[in-house]
């Protein structure tokens, strides 16, 4: 059992005993020890740390940890402190400073999303040195679904940002009504000019909040 220190301890207190997920922490012990993995294994759970069930206002969801040395820390999109601004990152500051005229901080941490309410979850929760998706298909598919099952059950309204095909593909858990739904392309240099730039995402995000009486979002 992961002590989450905050509520999700209960909302996902069955997972752990599932077959699936002891299958996955058999894998991750293996791939620990023989291998370099990000992020460090103690922040692997940050973004349910930093974010709490009930305090969730607004989830954005990545595909996997960044693979550099030094990058990842548990917070999909966000890089340590003094790590140079990877290019989805840019790109998302770019489109933020476009939105709202707010010019965003030299660092790429993104912990201060986290404390105002936005869950910042990767769709598969490690990842080896160097080598993308490699531990994709591996059982963190199932737990990341559970967690927005649980997040589609909640009746508080979420706002749900969904860029790129691998995050699009998880819309179709998000069934309830009270909840906001926004896709686009991927903030990838690859893409983003195919409907990241100008989807006014964080802007719609920040009105859906206020609309249901909640604080919107400092981006």
């Amino acid at each position: 059992m992961i002590d989450f220190g905050n509520d999700w301890n209960s909302v996902l207190s069955k997972e752990f005993e599932k077959d699936y997920y002891l299958s996955l922490r058999e894998f991750l012990k293996t791939e620990y020890r023989e291998h370099t993995v990000y992020p460090d294994m103690y922040d692997i759970y940050n973004a349910l740390k930093f974010t709490s069930y009930s305090d969730v206002k607004v989830v954005i969801l990545g595909q996997d940890p960044y693979h550099g040395e030094g990058q990842a820390h548990g917070l999909a999109f966000s890089v340590k402190d003094g790590v140079p601004l990877p290019p989805s990152l840019r790109n998302m500051y770019k489109e933020i400073y476009e939105e709202t005229g707010n010019v965003q901080p030299e660092s790429g941490n993104l912990t201060r999303w986290a404390k105002q309410g936005v869950l910042l979850l990767n769709t598969a929760l490690t990842v080896r040195s160097g080598q993308a998706n490699s531990h994709s298909g591996k059982g963190w598919e199932i737990f990341t679904d559970c967690i927005i099952e649980k997040l589609n059950a909640r009746e508080k309204t979420i706002v749900f940002l969904l860029w790129g095909r691998n995050a699009r593909s998880k819309e179709r858990l998000i069934t309830n009504p009270n909840h906001k739904v926004f896709s686009a392309a991927h903030p990838s240099p690859l893409s983003a000019y195919n409907g990241f730039f100008g989807c006014g995402h964080f802007n719609a995000a920040n009105r859906e909040l206020i609309l249901a009486g909640e604080m919107p979002i400092i981006w």
